[in-house]
């Protein structure tokens, strides 16, 4: 229990007063290691949705329940836990602060290894917010137009 305090100490300390974030391909990767995605088909076994609000997830395994600074993502204009620059992961997965290739419990192994072989420029397929992003709408409309004016 110690050590956790510890650890929220150090999470809380990296994010600062100015709302600091981790940079965006180390969030890309959290998001992989906890939801999954691209070619990692499970999300972590830990993950939970929250039962204060739908479509929100949190890690159960922990242990800092389900709140909404504990929410892994956000809508955009929101802080989430994974925005966090010093976070830890109970199972050391890729992308978080005490990653350790060499910590592969059965329970998450085979997925350990897909996001350990994923090719970092596909990480940008990641979505990192909750919601559509604000560029993909951009995008969008700027179709529509061109099949507007066809």
């Amino acid at each position: 229990m110690f050590n956790k305090m510890i650890m929220f100490a150090a999470s809380l300390a990296s994010r600062g007063l100015g709302n600091k974030k981790t940079d965006l391909q180390t969030k890309q990767l959290r998001v992989l290691s906890c939801f999954g995605g691209l070619q990692v088909n499970t999300p972590c076994p830990y993950l939970k949705e929250s039962s204060v609000e739908p479509q929100k997830y949190f890690c159960n395994k922990c242990g800092c329940g389900d709140k909404k600074h504990t929410w892994l993502m956000q809508n955009n204009e929101e802080y989430s836990k994974l925005d966090y620059p010093i976070l830890n992961c109970p199972l050391k997965m890729p992308g978080f602060s005490n990653y350790d290739p060499n910590h592969k419990p059965a329970e998450i192994r085979d997925r350990k290894e897909q996001i350990e072989q994923i090719d970092p420029e596909n990480l940008q397929y990641i979505q990192v917010t909750l919601g559509a992003s604000e560029e993909k709408e951009r995008i969008i409309d700027q179709v529509n137009k061109i099949i507007e004016n066809t």
